[in-house]
């Protein structure tokens, strides 16, 4: 999404900037500032406490590393106002750390650990890899659209009166805002003949899953690799078709994940376009360049996404570029019979991650990636990491938002 693109790019300037302020400042004058940031912190984030690295399990032994070189890649993007001056004085210091200690040592100096108290939850996505055409044929018959003209981003200084609140997209006309097809009527043909199709696919399974994880690897029929990414959507809420299924009765959640919810939808056809409507939200796509085969999708902050290092977040309670701890019991998860502890950076979001405590780890691109994402749903623990300086200047939310 466009506006989330620039708002990423922001928020993280306005985190290192801050990070970046207080060190030049006298250890006196830094003291007596954080004396103030244990009050602010409910105002940053609700029912949270500070916590002590050494309290966070796993802390010591994860690759810190790892998650400055996700930092990093923050770095090669162009910057603006605060952002580039941060930028400046941060993107230095991550492409000359090499060692995990002075990496460790960078995270728990310029920042404070905060536990979200919210009870967790944690699901994964991945970056599907599938055959594709540019062209339309008795094959891949399914398009994947890209934004009608007109689409706008709702905010409360274009919001038409009456407006549903949950209502984030909508199309402007000459006559004002108006709302777009939901996902039953673009299956019907609402936006046929606009010539919005930008590639296509071969069955709606494979495009719904699409829409789901928001951008897509596709080997085309000429063998050349295309990628598509999110670009915005109808507006609609969202609504997970797997809990519609559980609601009906169907099944369990633990029969639903990602793999059991397609199993369903391939061996139900007769009933499988009428359960997708269900879901309202339609996602629509642009074509993204590759700089190389290697690197992930881009997400909402603007840079590629790193397999289990990137976190889609909602923005509204954690600001995107910065670093999330994140821990959970989740089986397929674990390594050497440990747990998932490990330091990530928030650098997407979904419609369906809402909440303080909700958190979708990025595992990476191909079917091994969407087995391991589909068997993720699991509870978490969240600890966000906040540059010192900006609770201890007085930033409310909406200052790192």
């Amino acid at each position: 999404m466009i506006s989330s693109l620039v708002r990423g790019r922001v928020l993280l300037g306005m985190a290192l900037g801050v990070l970046c302020a207080g060190q030049g400042m006298a250890a006196s004058e830094q003291a007596e500032r954080h004396v103030v940031a244990e009050d602010r912190l409910s105002n940053l984030f609700k029912g949270a406490r500070a916590i002590a690295f050494a309290e966070l399990d796993g802390w010591a032994e994860d690759d810190h590393v790892a998650a400055l070189r996700v930092l990093q890649d923050h770095c090669k993007h162009r910057f603006e106002g605060v952002a580039a001056s941060a930028a400046e004085k941060v993107c230095p210091f991550l492409a000359a750390s090499q060692q995990d200690s002075s990496a460790r040592q960078f995270f728990e100096d310029h920042f404070i650990a905060i536990e979200i108290s919210s009870e967790g939850f944690l699901t994964g996505y991945f970056e599907p890899e599938l055959p594709a055409s540019r062209q339309p044929t008795k094959e891949f018959a399914v398009p994947l659209l890209g934004p009608p003209e007109g689409l706008v981003s709702i905010q409360d200084g274009n919001r038409p009166v009456d407006w549903p609140d949950r209502q984030t997209h909508g199309r402007a006309t000459p006559a004002g805002i108006i709302e777009l097809p939901d996902r039953g009527a673009i299956m019907d043909g609402a936006l046929s003949g606009q010539g919005l199709e930008l590639v296509w696919l071969k069955n709606p399974i494979d495009a719904f899953f699409v829409h789901v994880q928001g951008s897509a690897r596709l080997r085309l029929t000429n063998g050349s690799v295309m990628r598509v990414g999110y670009a915005g959507k109808t507006g609609h809420p969202y609504t997970s078709i797997a809990r519609v299924l559980v609601k009906s009765g169907a099944g369990t959640p633990e029969q639903f994940t990602m793999s059991g919810l397609r199993d369903w939808l391939e061996a139900n056809p007769d009933e499988s376009d009428a359960l997708m409507r269900e879901n309202r939200s339609y996602i629509f796509f642009r074509e993204i360049e590759i700089e190389s085969e290697a690197n992930g999708p881009v997400g909402s902050a603007g840079v590629s996404l790193t397999a289990m290092r990137s976190l889609a977040v909602d923005p509204d309670h954690i600001p995107l570029g910065l670093p999330v701890f994140v821990q959970s019991d989740a089986p397929v998860l674990r390594r050497e019979g440990k747990p998932f502890q490990r330091l990530m950076i928030a650098e997407d979001t979904g419609s369906a991650i809402k909440g303080p405590a909700r958190g979708d780890v990025f595992v990476g691109s191909g079917e091994e990636a969407g087995e391991t994402a589909g068997e993720i749903r699991h509870s978490g623990q969240f600890v966000v990491l906040v540059p010192k300086d900006a609770l201890a200047t007085g930033d409310e939310p909406g200052a790192l938002r």
